[in-house]
């Protein structure tokens, strides 16, 4: 169990960028709750970073790998990491 904040750190690699992406991201963690951000990065990945309960985490991990995310994710690299707490709501950047 980890009864305390967790911190998802995610690099989703596939076709990615210009696809709603991370509009659909940040819409599914703020229905679990989540605080954080997805960001593009120059090499056509896009940085997911949300903290939270490590269960709602995990939802979103399976959102990140599932169907249901615009565009085509190829693989997901992710790591836990304790809850820094520095973030508030849930950004596109």
């Amino acid at each position: 169990m980890h009864p305390s904040p967790q911190r998802l750190s995610a690099f989703v690699h596939g076709h990615v960028q210009g696809v709603g992406f991370r509009w659909s991201t940040r819409v599914r963690a703020l229905e679990l709750g989540l605080v954080g951000y997805a960001a593009n990065l120059a090499d056509g990945r896009v940085h997911v970073v949300a903290e939270g309960p490590h269960a709602e985490l995990e939802q979103l991990l399976a959102f990140l790998r599932g169907p249901d995310t615009p565009g085509r994710v190829d693989t997901v690299v992710e790591r836990f990491d304790p809850a820094r707490g520095e973030l508030r709501g849930f950004v596109e950047r």
